[in-house]
């Protein structure tokens, strides 16, 4: 599977962003599907994630505002970013994970900036 993230930009504190992630190939619906981020000047972190049967996982600085959803029908995730704050600023990729759980397939980043 091949990954391409987009609908990054900027932004003002408080505002929504939804980022996208568009999978090629046909085994997309069965994987476990990944949003990471990673600032500037910091490692990369897990953000949120979604199983192929919908169990989501997020991580707790995104709590309450992001949502993760996938589309199987367009082979798309989504991350729905709400009240974003300044330390949401960082380059989100997406990845697929292979059964195991490890993130094997890496999409290209996206950037979000939110100013204050």
């Amino acid at each position: 599977v091949q990954l391409q993230a987009s609908g990054g930009g900027m932004v003002q504190a408080g505002d929504s962003l939804r980022l996208s992630c568009a999978a090629s190939g046909r085994t997309f619906s069965s994987k476990t599907m990944g949003w990471f981020r990673q600032a500037p000047g910091k490692e990369r972190e897990f953000v949120a994630s979604i199983t192929w049967s919908l169990i989501t996982d997020y991580a707790d600085s995104v709590k309450g505002r992001f949502s993760i959803s996938r589309d199987n029908q367009k082979n798309t995730v989504y991350l729905q970013m709400n009240s974003l704050k300044p330390e949401d600023t960082a380059v989100y990729s997406c990845a697929a994970a292979v059964p195991t759980g490890a993130y094997v397939t890496w999409g290209q980043g996206t950037l979000v900036t939110v100013s204050s």
